[in-house]
């Protein structure tokens, strides 16, 4: 399969940048959902030893992808502890 592609790309050079975009854009959504499942409070991979990870986060610990305007080291604690 992979000579086929080989085959059409030298004959046809314009596939080129297609496959290029279509790449990094795979790359770029396969990253960003291993960061979902690894740095969001929301997942839970251990339910024994921590079962509600989101009861951990302290008040300046930033864990949104972006944010505009927000200076998460000068929030202070304004929650119960669990």
């Amino acid at each position: 399969m992979l000579a086929t592609v080989r085959k059409q790309l030298r004959s046809h050079p314009a596939l080129i940048p297609l496959f290029i975009f279509i790449g990094g854009g795979v790359t770029m959504s396969m990253t960003y959902l291993a960061r979902l499942a690894l740095r969001n409070p929301d997942v839970c991979w251990d339910r024994k030893n921590n079962p509600e990870p989101w009861n951990k986060l302290g008040p300046n610990d930033q864990y949104k992808f972006f944010t505009v305007n927000m200076d998460y080291s000068k929030l202070k604690k304004d929650r119960p502890d669990f």
